[in-house]
Formats: structure tokens, sequence, C-alpha cells
């Protein structure tokens, strides 16, 4: 009797013990009765009476857009913009959809809202310009254009200060000031057509861009002076000023997309400079009114104005100028980013 009144408690004990280390395993007890509670796992699960839920499940685009060209208009740039995602979760399931981060306040006055990694914006045959305008283009010499400029509906006239050479073929002309072709709606076919599909692509850009889902809302309250900005869409209601240097900072794979619902206006001086490998061809600022940079400005990304692009003197960009008007320029240098 001794040995068994010993025995029996210690095999009760290691039942226990089975019963607790199975309960810490699964996220739930058995109460005796058929049921069992609900408990948070380390696996991220829920147990309860009819079912388990694991962690959420999270997936990524895999769109693709590759600017094009058609005609004899072309430029040297070939870029194609993708992104991959594969879903995971740790249950097993997959749902498609964005990924994103919670909404938080930024420290700068801009409210984040999240989001998934941008795709460039695709420029389609607007891509093969550096200078792209409706109504005109004009310089005070000397500039230095690198890349191809065009006007349309507006015809040559309308390029001034860059003291063209018609082309024997009459389809384009040529500049000492432009390192590329310069074309006009008035010139000989297949000119005209194509600068009409320039132009509706530059206008589907503009549409696109400003159509992006914003990560952070009025940042600075229109005022991004001074600031380092990781990659992602950015929205003002208002105009945007730069008074002070701005860096943009990621890799060569990320966008930043500007959305502005008024003027945007950089002062003297300013720098907007790009660190870790980020690329001009991947920044848009979308311009829903006029666009002035100052003296000396150096200035990054392609500009989608609305209306008005307008450069003082010494400026340069390294990106491109697309009007819905006119682009105004006074002994500048732009330069088409490299592909």
């Amino acid at each position: 009797m001794t040995k068994i009144l010993h025995v029996a408690p210690l095999a009760a004990l290691t039942a226990m013990l089975m019963l607790a280390a199975t309960a810490a395993t699964t996220g739930c007890v058995d109460m005796g009765g058929g049921d069992s509670m609900g408990v948070s796992s380390s696996s991220g699960a829920t147990t309860t009476n009819d079912a388990t839920t694991m962690g959420g499940a999270t997936s990524g685009d895999n769109p693709t857009g590759a600017p094009g060209s058609t005609g004899g208009i072309s430029s040297t740039e070939v870029a194609t913009d993708s992104s991959s995602g594969g879903a995971n979760s740790s249950g097993g399931d997959t749902t498609s959809g964005e990924s994103g981060t919670s909404g938080s306040s930024d420290s700068s006055g801009g409210e984040s809202t999240g989001g998934a990694q941008e795709l460039a914006v695709d420029l389609g045959t607007a891509g093969n310009f550096v200078i792209l305008a409706k109504a005109g283009i004009s310089t005070v010499p000397k500039s230095t254009v690198t890349g191809n400029i065009g006007v349309s509906p507006a015809a040559s006239t309308y390029i001034t200060g860059f003291s063209l050479k018609l082309d024997g073929s009459n389809a384009f002309s040529t500049s000492k000031q432009v390192t590329g072709k310069v074309y006009a709606a008035d010139y000989a076919v297949p000119t005209p057509a194509e600068l009409t599909t320039a132009i509706g692509d530059m206008e589907i850009a503009f549409a696109d861009a400003a159509s992006r889902t914003p990560d952070v809302l009025e940042l600075g309250a229109g005022d991004i002076g001074g600031m380092t900005l990781p990659a992602g869409v950015y929205k003002w209601g208002t105009g945007l000023l730069i008074p002070t240097d701005v860096t943009l900072e990621g890799g060569a794979e990320d966008v930043w997309v500007f959305q502005v619902a008024q003027e945007l206006t950089v002062a003297n001086a300013v720098d907007v400079s790009l660190v870790g490998g980020a690329l001009p061809k991947n920044v848009f600022w979308q311009v829903e009114g006029a666009v002035t940079m100052g003296t000396t400005v150096h200035f990054a990304g392609t500009v989608l104005g609305q209306t008005s692009i307008a450069l003082k003197t010494g400026t340069s960009v390294d990106g491109r100028l697309l009007a819905q008007t006119a682009v105004t320029m006074g002994s500048n240098t732009v330069t088409q980013p490299a592909p």
C-alpha cells in the first residue's frame, strides 16, 4: 500500500505536466466539457470553440509599366518599372491586396497614412522629351539642354532663343544649345501625330501622379525646407515652398511622388539632392499651379506642371520639364535623367 500511495500522485503530476505542455503549444486548455478557452500563443493563433484564426496575411502588387515610343521621335531611355510581391501568411492563408502601415502623426507636421511601395509614373512617349510643352519653350541664351524638346499644338515659332536650324527632312530642327532634336507641331509628318501622342501621354502621367494614394499629408504645412524625405507619396492641399536644401534619401528602386494643389516655389540657391542611390528618373513633382525656381537652384526629378514652369538664371535640373502651358528658361542646364 505504501508504494501505491506514492506512485499514484506521481502519475497524476506527470499527466498534469503533459496537459500544461499541450496547452502551451496549441493555445487552448481542455476544460473537460469539450469546450476550450481562447489563448493567444506564440504562433499568433487564437483558438475558440469553432475555429482557429491565424495572423493576417499580407501581399504585394505585381504591376508593370514601361514607357514606349512611336515613330521617329525616340529617347535613349528605355525604362521598365515593376515591383513584385508575394503573399505571406503565418497560417498558410493567402489574400491579395496592398500591405501598408498604419497611420501615424509625422513629427514635422504631416500625417502619415502608410501604403505600399510606389511604382514610377509611366510617362509614355512623353518620356522621349526632356522638355515638352503645349504653348511654347523660350530661353535666354545660352542654355544647355540634353535630350529632345518639343511643343504642340504650338508651332515652331513658339520655340524662342534657341536659334533653330531646320533639318532637310522638315521633321525636326537642331540647335547648338540642344543635344538632341527639336520638334514642333508644324513640322513634317510624322512629327505632328507623334507630338499629339506625347502631349496626351504627358496629361495621362499627370493624372496618374495625382491619383496616387498619399502616404504623408500636409508635411511641414507646405514648407519642407531642410528636411530629409524617404520615398513615398506626399500631398499638399496648398502650395509648396522649398526655401532651403532638401534631401531625398532612398535606393535605386524607390519612388517619390509630390502632389501639390497650388504653386511650387523653390528659393534661390536651393539644392534638391538625392542620396543612398536614389535616382532622378524616380522623382515626380505633380503641380497644379505655376512652378517657379529661383536663381542657381539645383533641382531633381520630373516636373509635371498643369500650368507654367519658369527657371531663373543659373538653375539646373536633372530631370524633365513637362508643362501643359509653357516653359520659360534663363540660361539654364536641363539634363534628361539616365535610364
